[in-house]
């Protein structure tokens, strides 16, 4: 191959990396402009830390805060929710008897692909990509169920196809899996605070073992 020829492949190549960067640019500032100009920074928080004190203050805010939300969320479910969203907490917040009915608008396929790309951008340094394995297991399961009692306030089949049971005044769990990080799951276990300084849901940092935590953050978010 003549230095010419070399030449012209290089060239190529750094104009196909320029061109993937700057749509990968463009898409991110499309996210956050149509971000804005949907209004969803009415309902949700994009910049942390939490700000809420009270319950009251919970309960004025309109959606879930987002500042953490490349952390929390698994691209792919995210963009897909976006664009076709269905309730996962299935009661309101704070009540054991009344449903929650609030049906988040939907996007276009493009404007959910562009925010999506905009929200993994929005990380939380405490949580640590790898951090925990995604599986399942009996020891797990027992965890879940029995000893810390997670599914009196949380829907979670025990396997794939299985008929939905457990508690509903916290989010439905049965598609974790396809929506959340285990690394997110350990850390929000770790430091629930960090994230939700006002919730019904018990701190578990500092009282039940690092092992105990990431073994539920992997059954939550491994495969059924």
């Amino acid at each position: 191959m003549n230095v010419s020829r070399i030449g012209s492949l290089a060239a190529a190549v750094v104009l196909a990396v320029f061109l993937i960067t700057l749509s990968k640019g463009i898409s991110l500032a499309d996210g956050k402009g149509t971000f804005a100009s949907k209004g969803c920074g009415g309902c949700h928080q994009t910049e942390g830390p939490a700000t809420e004190k009270t319950f009251e203050d919970k309960l004025k805010q309109k959606g879930v805060e987002l500042w953490y939300a490349g952390s929390k969320f698994k691209k792919a479910w995210l963009v897909e929710w976006l664009e076709k969203p269905v309730i996962i907490r299935l009661m309101a917040y704070n009540s054991v008897s009344e449903k929650n009915t609030i049906q988040h608008p939907a996007l276009s396929k493009a404007e959910a692909q562009e925010v999506g790309d905009y929200l993994m951008t929005l990380t939380a340094k405490e949580v640590v990509p790898g951090s925990v394995e995604e599986k399942g297991g009996a020891k797990a399961k027992n965890l879940f169920i029995k000893q810390y009692g997670c599914i009196a306030c949380h829907i979670m089949p025990d396997k794939a196809g299985a008929k939905k049971k457990g508690g509903v005044t916290g989010p439905d769990l049965s598609e974790a899996d396809k929506r959340l990080n285990g690394a997110w799951v350990y850390a929000y276990l770790k430091d629930i605070k960090l994230f939700k300084p006002v919730r019904r849901m018990p701190n578990f940092g500092g009282i039940i073992s690092d092992e105990d935590m990431k073994a539920l953050a992997g059954f939550v978010t491994g495969p059924r």
